[in-house]
């Protein structure tokens, strides 16, 4: 028997808006849209998927964590070519970039729905 990572999940209130947000960032395609749950694919089959369900309650997580806060329990790490301008490409798409910066080829953003993630150069 083997296992594999067959998708990474975020809840959020709206599945179909925040799918749109990741699929124009990644360029990913579609596989199932509906209402409570969307999932997007790489092109190449052989990646896990991203996949966006309903959570009607979602609370953002608090960056940079400070006890007695939504602490973040998982984030996406995208590998960039250009640091800067796949920043502002993701910055037009509706994601908004962290004051608190940790790294200098690291980039924290959050997504519309208020996920965050990073956005990286080879190497990082």
């Amino acid at each position: 028997m083997t296992t594999t990572l067959g998708a990474f999940v975020l809840g959020t209130p709206d599945p179909p808006a925040l799918a749109d947000f990741y699929r124009a960032l990644l360029g990913w395609q579609e596989v199932d849209r509906r209402p409570e749950w969307v999932r997007l694919r790489a092109l190449e089959q052989e990646r896990p998927g991203l996949s966006f369900q309903l959570e009607t309650d979602h609370t953002p997580p608090v960056w940079p964590q400070r006890p007695g806060t939504q602490q973040m329990q998982a984030h996406l790490d995208l590998q960039v070519d250009d640091l800067e301008a796949e920043t502002e490409r993701a910055c037009a798409l509706g994601a908004t970039l962290e004051e608190h910066q940790p790294q200098k080829d690291v980039r924290v953003l959050r997504d519309p729905h208020g996920h965050l993630f990073c956005l990286f150069l080879p190497g990082a």
